[in-house]
């Protein structure tokens, strides 16, 4: 599949993916988180961020299923569903939504972004159904290699 190609302000983003955080862009003067990145704080126009750590908790907020492929790497990819996914502190990621069949996708339920090594230094977040994974490990249970949620990339 193709690659991202972050601009400069979204580079803090994919470094902590990297590291195993989802962060998203805090503006250090009035605190409003923001994704994705901008160059200014959309609220007060500063230039200057820190990088906190989200949970990876959130709810669909809106989805699409692509049936057909619309690059060849997605050929043998579809149907492919496609999320907006609010983040239990505020921001909005778009993403994919797996072990979800596309029929099931509902606007409300709730997820769960796992870290997902796609190639040499790239990291996603991806989203799995919260039920299916709290049904992987125990509550609390650190996660493993094969599934590391936002504890780090797989």
């Amino acid at each position: 599949m193709p690659l991202p190609q972050p601009p400069v302000q979204a580079q803090p983003f994919f470094d902590a993916l990297n590291e195993g955080r989802l962060a998203v862009q805090r503006c250090k003067h009035c605190g409003t988180l923001a994704h994705p990145p901008r160059a200014l704080c959309p609220n007060c126009q500063s230039k200057d961020f820190d990088w906190p750590a989200m949970s990876g908790n959130g709810t669909v907020y809106s989805y699409v299923v692509t049936h057909q492929a619309i690059h060849p790497a997605f050929a043998g990819y579809t149907p492919l569903a496609t999320v907006e996914v609010a983040l239990a502190e505020g921001p909005r990621l778009t993403s994919n939504l797996l072990d979800v069949p596309p029929e099931k996708i509902a606007i409300g339920i709730p997820v769960v972004a796992y870290l997902e090594r796609v190639a040499e230094g790239v990291v996603l977040p991806l989203f799995r159904a919260a039920r299916a994974e709290a049904s992987r490990r125990p509550a609390g249970a650190r996660a493993g290699r094969a599934n590391r949620g936002c504890a780090g990339p797989r």
